[in-house]
């Protein structure tokens, strides 16, 4: 476990991980409940999930949070909705500024087929293996968010997977608006720079604010 002396936080730690490229994190979290995402050294991608955790056929809808939120990308401020119009998480801090809602996991297929490389280590595997701790599976993978990935959108709709532009150090914190089932996969993608091209660990906090 990380020094916990190396970050103050006002409450109670439920949980503090570094997670390595290539491995999954998952929990539980309680209303209000708080999850710190901390890139350790810059330009790293984290796939994210979230779900009901009561009901997890309810889960994260990227379409719907982008038409709430009237952008295609997540900042502070923003709330992540189900597909039945709930709030699951919201962006609460975040010194980025610019997370991708659209571009998805990467998987093993899919990599194969862009890159023409096989087998190679992908974020759907990894929400596979966190998935199944809950007893979800392939079905329950939706699009996903991708924190601290940049994904520009062109004036003709053009799209690329660019430079990250997170920091080391930078974070953004979620806090959970109903019982949420959150789930990250710490992007391994080594064939474009959603990752800077050298994946890298990050940290994951999962707290309590006292009161």
């Amino acid at each position: 476990m990380p020094d916990q002396a190396s970050l103050r936080l006002p409450g109670e730690i439920l949980d503090d991980s570094v997670v390595e490229a290539g491995f999954g994190w998952s929990r539980v979290l309680s209303p209000g409940d708080r999850l710190r995402l901390i890139d350790l050294e810059g330009q790293q991608a984290i796939d994210f999930l979230c779900y009901n955790a009561d009901n997890p056929a309810e889960r994260y809808n990227a379409a719907d949070t982008m038409k709430i939120a009237g952008k295609l990308w997540l900042e502070k401020g923003t709330t992540l909705y189900s597909d039945m119009g709930n709030a699951l998480v919201s962006v609460v801090e975040d010194t980025v500024g610019f997370h991708d809602t659209i571009a998805g996991c990467c998987s093993a297929e899919c990599n194969r087929v862009r890159y023409g490389v096989w087998p190679t280590p992908n974020c759907r595997d990894t929400f596979l293996a966190q998935l199944g701790k809950f007893g979800l599976g392939k079905k329950d993978i939706v699009a996903n968010a991708n924190f601290f990935m940049c994904v520009p959108i062109g004036p003709k709709g053009e799209m690329a997977i660019a430079d990250g532009r997170s920091k080391p150090g930078d974070f953004v914190e979620l806090r959970a608006e109903m019982k949420t089932l959150a789930v990250l996969s710490n992007c391994p993608q080594k064939y474009n720079p959603a990752s800077g091209g050298n994946p890298t660990p990050v940290r994951a906090i999962a707290w309590r604010p006292r009161g």
